[in-house]
């Protein structure tokens, strides 16, 4: 049994099965179906659909060779067009999922390659799409082996991991390999200890008009704050959510946190959540890094310089990268523990 997320070309997956977010009329639409239809034999692909599938209702699935792919079956997940999400789309997008799984145990097949459904040229919130596609996925393998990969290929995607991944290793030599450094010959940087619950670093006051300055510019800041300093996690969540005028379903989607657990937290204040379930509420709610160390400190937690995964949190909280799918692909790409997946 595995699960993870990738970012590749579903078409060049070398799995048994690939997914194809397909129409429900034989015709051919944009993004995943036309590169499906491309690399496996536009006409020959066409013609059976036409001939032996025909129309297909959203939600449903049927399978067809894999023609000239390397993958020997593709299945075709009849995708809901998003419509606000008024229309049933939820429903009838995790029924692609589940049928498409169906059929790939039916036919025997060991390993497939999914995109993440409908949100690309259909239209659904990726976040959103990607909480379900976990949902269904995960929930399958309980019952069942295979091997899934989640195919995530855009030009977006590709684009964001292009620029993301040579800044990303130097910050990772800079605070992984460095802080090594130091801990075994005592050279490298000079690591400090994370600030707790918002202890802030001022530069030296140079003179008395700086002074006047600071005072005009932070302190209704620095009351706010203090009226928030014996906050647990919860509370202080809330807070934050509340002072940057988000809802707290946007938070939640973003950070990809199931529903039911953000629920948790916010009806009981002294909810103690996975330092995993905190870094990715910091990324839901888009917060800098001294209000993530702030909040995580609230959990009894710290941002580490000697583990990877808090490195790359950092690097993503730091640049304003506030993209758990693209997070979850650089863990991956790292060769550590997936949270998504």
């Amino acid at each position: 049994m595995a699960f993870k997320i990738v970012r590749n070309d579903i078409t060049k997956m070398n799995t048994e099965a690939i997914v194809n977010t397909a129409n429900d009329h034989p015709t051919v639409g944009t993004g995943c179906d036309s590169a499906v239809y491309k690399a496996a034999g536009y006409d020959e692909l066409l013609a059976y659909r036409m001939e032996k599938i025909g129309v297909v209702p959203e939600g449903d699935a049927f399978i067809t060779p894999g023609f000239n792919l390397q993958a020997e079956y593709i299945i075709h997940a009849v995708s809901p067009l998003y419509m606000g999400g008024s229309e049933g789309e939820e429903e009838k997008l995790r029924s692609c999922y589940r049928k498409s799984l169906q059929l790939a145990k039916e036919y025997g097949i060991r390993s497939v390659a999914f995109p993440l459904i409908s949100t690309g040229g259909f239209g659904y919130p990726k976040e959103e799409g990607m909480r379900i596609a976990v949902d269904e996925i995960n929930a399958f393998l309980l019952n069942n082996e295979m091997e899934i990969c989640l195919v995530v290929f855009d030009d977006k995607a590709k684009s964001l991991g292009q620029r993301i991944y040579p800044e990303l290793e130097e910050y990772i030599d800079q605070n992984y390999v460095e802080k090594r450094k130091w801990e075994e010959y005592g050279v490298g940087r000079t690591w400090e200890a994370p600030a707790m619950m918002g202890a802030m670093a001022m530069a030296p006051i140079e003179d008395a008009d700086a002074d006047i300055d600071f005072e005009e510019v932070h302190e209704s800041k620095l009351e706010e704050r203090m009226r928030h300093i014996s906050d647990t996690f919860s509370q202080y969540l809330m807070y934050l959510i509340r002072n940057k005028k988000m809802e707290n379903a946007e938070v939640y989607k973003r950070a990809i946190v199931d529903k039911k657990i953000f629920s948790k937290i916010k009806n009981n204040v002294d909810y103690h959540p996975q330092k995993l379930t905190a870094l990715c509420l910091c990324v839901g709610a888009k917060l800098n890094l001294d209000e993530s160390k702030d909040l995580l400190a609230r959990a009894g937690y710290a941002l580490s310089p000697c583990d990877k995964t808090d490195i790359i949190f950092s690097y993503f909280i730091e640049n304003e990268i506030y993209d758990m799918i693209e997070l979850d692909i650089q863990l991956e790409e790292h060769g550590l523990p997936c949270i998504i997946s």
